[in-house]
């Protein structure tokens, strides 16, 4: 709200704007450490490696989950509690929250996609009151949790 108040009645945002959006980043960065954006990804093995007494013929296939990379507690104390201040000051261990993958294979539209989501955030918060069709609508779990009707909400515009 403090940017929007900042700004003249109809001015954008500008970069500078999203740079100022520390807490609002860690809230994303703590909502897709808890629901990845993307499940994992399929590696060959170039080497052969042991994994916990298990060893890994070179030019196998091996799959790694965000998820579990995600809810290690070594790293993530409490690993089901949002805490959005896991990711404030340095944040978490390199290689340890992994949503836009890492290292060469880093998505190339990590930063395009923090300006989008920050955006949008602001905008649906300084634009809109958001409230829920359905106040007790259940949680399902599949793979993950579910809301049970789709979480249908309610955007009405605020006063300009």
């Amino acid at each position: 709200m403090e940017i929007a108040r900042s700004k003249a009645a109809g001015e954008a945002l500008n970069w500078q704007d999203i740079q100022k959006m520390k807490y609002s980043w860690c809230v994303v960065c703590e909502s897709m450490r808890l629901m990845p954006p993307s499940k994992g990804s399929f590696r060959q093995a170039i080497t052969d490696f042991t994994y916990e007494g298990v060893t890994i013929p070179k030019g196998w296939k091996t799959h790694w989950t965000v998820h579990t990379t995600h809810k290690n507690p070594k790293y993530f104390p409490e690993p089901e509690k949002f805490d959005p201040s896991r990711f404030e000051g340095k944040g978490p261990a390199p290689y340890t929250f992994v949503p836009f993958g890492g290292g060469p294979r880093m998505c190339p539209g990590r930063e395009y996609a923090r300006l989008e989501i920050l955006s949008f955030i602001h905008n649906v918060v300084t634009k809109f009151k958001i409230s829920k069709v359905d106040p007790n609508e259940k949680v399902i779990y599949r793979n993950s949790p579910f809301p049970a009707n789709g979480l249908l909400i309610r955007l009405e515009p605020v006063g300009n």
